[in-house]
């Protein structure tokens, strides 16, 4: 198996690659699909509020205002805050050996999720009844560490984390 050590290099292999790309990058696979690999995180994932963000909407969850941050990817036949809602589409980056190499799945398009992110949803206009605060709802979130535990390890650190920019979103009909 080759790897790849720098970023530059899976750079230019994901750029040497983009033409046969677009069918998969942009593809979302589900968290069946992250399950696989990733038991633990998806079983945390199914008990965290992410996972249910759609069905808290009741009524509202026919609104499209509601569901840009409930379930954005509906259309895509995906419920909730989903595991590429946060990490990005899973098309080009699900296989094993992308994944076992960090620098090439974040070059096609992996995420690390960022404060910036989180709060393109969590933001002024959620009718939340509290304060987003990143560092609590972070560890809160945690669906991480039992799958490091298991393996023995935790990733290394070395390169910083590619996030996704944060675009804006339509504010929320609920916060009014």
């Amino acid at each position: 198996m080759i790897r790849l050590r720098s970023l530059p290099v899976a750079v230019a292999l994901a750029a040497a690659l983009a033409p046969a790309l677009p069918a998969l990058a942009f593809d979302y696979v589900g968290a069946a699909a992250c399950e696989e690999c990733h038991a633990e995180a998806v079983e945390a994932w199914r008990r965290s509020p992410h996972a249910r963000a759609e069905v808290s909407l009741g009524e509202k969850a026919k609104e499209p205002a509601c569901l840009t941050c409930h379930a954005p990817q509906k259309k895509k036949g995906l419920e909730g805050v989903t595991c590429e809602a946060c990490h990005g589409p899973g098309g080009a980056y699900k296989a094993e050996f992308v994944m076992k190499d960090p620098e090439l799945a974040r070059a096609v398009g992996l995420v690390e999720p960022t404060e910036k992110q989180c709060l393109v949803c969590h933001d002024a206009s959620s009718p939340s009844l509290e304060p987003f605060r990143w560092a609590e709802k972070r560890a809160a979130d945690d669906h991480w560490s039992a799958e490091w535990k298991r393996r023995g390890k935790q990733p290394k650190g070395a390169a910083a984390p590619r996030s996704a920019e944060a675009g804006g979103k339509p504010a929320c009909p609920a916060a009014g």
